[in-house]
């Protein structure tokens, strides 16, 4: 439900008003994308909860089942919003600016000729129409894939009832029509709907009643036991291909489909009709992410933001050289994270560089970090790449980069047994003056160029002994996992992460009891570890000020009256999507406040079931760097949605011209910010 929550909040940036029109699509397109995502893994897991063969109790069977339908009142809504969006205000501002979105029967003559021809010519020739009949049976549908139903006149010649035509992912899904009324005016139709307009040239001899767009979300959760795994490889390809055949979770189809056929498909399926959504419009992410890159209209869309590579005017400028003198913390996306990227080519072209380990979870799919680690292999170096090849939806793609830095000599693991490796690492070592020298990179969000454009993630650059150190065996532990590893630094998941956390809450408690200053601030994407929100709730009756910036879901209830007064929490929502995870805790009897960055968020599967790592900040000028970003964070009004102790998200109304954004400040200062 707070997942739910959070996605609406994501919707409500497609329908704010400031926000430039194609934005809003995109942020519509965000919210379907999420939707998908929410079913094929959330949902999926629900469901598998209910009809399981484990014997629950009866009152967790209730509890989930009632949770169903919760969720399917609070979907339904939610499509409600995302049309009238789309329809009633997307729709009419782009007519404005001579946009115009049109079906079939609105083109004029010399319009509708060249839809036709186009259909001839590049359309019609790849479909591929499947009846449904005693001698076809019905087909396995893929997920998410979007399918046209056809729906027959009853004729006593044609046993057939209903037929599919499944559209081409290969295909455009937006066409722009060449010949428009005017040269200033852009028309543009959609893909499905020309299929279905034209569906009788499919079917030449039946006679069709109706068509309907629809699609199917599948239960895309990999299974696997790793325990009794022999080669884990093998064993993920083979559930990517078990994930086309999940079972179905949801129907989404055309609102007006007659009764008798949705049961008709539901029996088909084996479904329930609990899964179906009759949707106006359209649903389907591709289409509205193909609106935002179709149209080129720079001045309907955020001016382009440029991140400031500091680096780049230094003559002779040696990165190795400069993080040997000092740490250097990059805050993307407003530091550019070509930095980081150079240090990685820098150290696979430097002859004094030895080997090179990295985490992998998620890349690019041109990735030049991955080119970077291929060519250092090449060129004799020690290259140690740990890659994550069971990250959500993205296990082809990291089974991909793996095979080929095999090929080129590289060393893979394949992430780790019974954990996911989620944490963001990178080790150089390096021979200076006849000996080893490590330079570190720590990191809140992924390895890839093309998200840190709009994520917002930290970067830590440091050749510290005490931290390399603790880096280079969080490495040897990955590459020859250990039960019993001490870090004296960094704070790692499974190890000391949850204890740690939990301490240093405590330690808060402690001293605002002593009367000593006290502060909790922490930011992450979701809050959902009961020990930690327990031991919050402790701190706030101690007296902690707690301010917690939660994106996503946060199962922790702000300003009841005796438990957690003293308690705020914000979600963050704007331009970029926040993303780097910052614990902050004013530790008042050390007389330093402590600050840690790192991958996790507070969630048990962070916790216990992934590999993670949370660093300190200890230079004094990024430590009070960090405090005024995170004083940025907290003065944030344009972006900020704040939850009551009823479990809603409320906006501060205040006047537009006093509204502070942080994303905007952020943007500001790194075009002055100077290293």
């Amino acid at each position: 439900i707070s997942w739910l929550a959070f996605n609406n909040r994501v919707l409500k940036q497609a329908e704010s008003s400031s926000y430039p029109i194609l934005e809003r699509v995109k942020f519509l397109a965000f919210t379907s994308s999420n939707l998908d995502q929410f079913y094929e893994i959330r949902v999926a897991g629900l469901i598998q909860k209910i009809i399981s063969e484990i014997q629950e109790k009866d009152y967790e069977k209730i509890k989930n089942l009632d949770l169903l339908n919760e969720i399917r009142h609070l979907i339904i809504s939610m499509y409600d919003k995302h049309h009238n969006c789309w329809t009633n205000q997307i729709i009419p501002l782009l007519k404005k600016e001579n946009i115009y979105f049109s079906n079939y029967k609105n083109l004029n003559k010399k319009e509708k000729l060249w839809t036709e021809k186009y259909f001839a010519k590049h359309i019609n020739p790849i479909l591929t129409p499947i009846a449904i009949d005693k001698s076809h049976p019905f087909p396995a549908l893929l997920n998410k894939a979007l399918y046209i139903l056809v729906s027959f006149n009853k004729r006593k010649h044609s046993g057939n009832k209903i037929a599919i035509i499944p559209v081409p992912r290969i295909l455009k899904r937006i066409l722009k029509i060449d010949n428009s009324r005017k040269e200033d005016k852009s028309i543009y139709v959609f893909l499905a709907d020309i299929i279905r307009e034209f569906s009788y040239k499919i079917f030449p001899k039946h006679s069709i009643n109706e068509t309907f767009l629809f699609r199917i979300t599948r239960n895309s959760e990999l299974y696997i036991n790793e325990e009794e795994v022999e080669n884990l490889l093998s064993q993920v390809k083979s559930e990517l291909v078990n994930r086309e055949k999940g079972s179905v979770v949801r129907l989404e189809i055309s609102k007006g489909c007659k009764p008798e056929i949705i049961n008709e498909l539901i029996h088909l399926m084996d479904i329930k009709s609990d899964f179906v959504y009759e949707i106006n419009g359209a649903f389907n992410p591709l289409v509205l992410m193909d609106v935002y890159n179709l149209i080129d209209r720079p001045d309907l869309k955020f001016k382009i933001f440029q991140p400031t590579y500091h680096f780049k005017n230094i003559k002779n400028f040696n990165i190795f050289n400069y993080i040997s003198q000092k740490d250097l913390l990059l805050h993307h996306p407003y530091d550019s994270f070509q930095t980081f990227t150079d240090f990685i080519v820098k150290a696979a072209n430097d002859p004094k560089v030895f080997a090179i380990k990295q985490t992998i979870y998620r890349t690019s799919e041109d990735s030049p970090i991955i080119d970077a680690l291929i060519n250092a292999s090449i060129n004799g170096k020690h290259v140690i790449v740990i890659v994550e090849i069971k990250a959500r939806f993205d296990e082809a793609n990291n089974i991909h980069w793996a095979k080929k830095l095999e090929d080129a000599g590289a060393h893979v693991i394949y992430g780790v047994p019974n954990f996911k490796t989620h944490c963001k690492a990178c080790l150089i070592i390096r021979r200076e003056k006849n000996r080893f020298k490590r330079y570190a990179h720590l990191g809140t969000g992924n390895y890839n160029p093309n998200t840190s454009i709009t994520y917002t993630d930290f970067g830590l650059f440091t050749s510290k002994n005490k931290i390399t150190k603790d880096v280079a065996k969080l490495f040897n532990t990955l590459t020859g996992f250990s039960d019993s590893v001490t870090f004296n630094n960094l704070i790692v998941a499974p190890f000391n992460l949850h204890n740690r956390i939990q301490y240093l809450i405590k330690n808060e408690s402690k001293n605002a009891i002593k009367g000593l200053k006290s502060r909790i601030i922490i930011k992450v994407n979701s809050l959902t570890d009961k020990t930690t929100i327990d031991n919050l709730y402790k701190a706030s009756q101690s007296g902690v000020k707690i301010d917690l910036i939660i994106r996503g879901i946060c199962n922790l209830v702000p300003n009841i009256k005796g438990m957690s007064e003293n308690i705020r929490v914000r979600s963050i929502i704007g331009r970029h999507l926040e993303h780097s995870r910052i614990f902050y805790f004013e530790n008042k009897n050390k007389n330093e406040p402590l600050i840690f960055l790192g991958s996790a968020d507070a969630m048990q599967r962070n916790f216990f079931k992934r590999i993670e790592c949370l660093f300190p900040i200890e230079d004094l000028s990024i430590k009070n760097r960090i405090k005024k970003i995170l004083e940025i964070y907290l003065r944030d009004s344009k972006y900020s949605r704040y939850l009551n102790n009823k479990g809603k998200y409320y906006s501060r109304i205040l006047d537009k011209s006093l509204l502070t954004g942080s994303h905007d400040i952020f943007m500001e200062q790194s075009k002055i910010t100077n290293y």
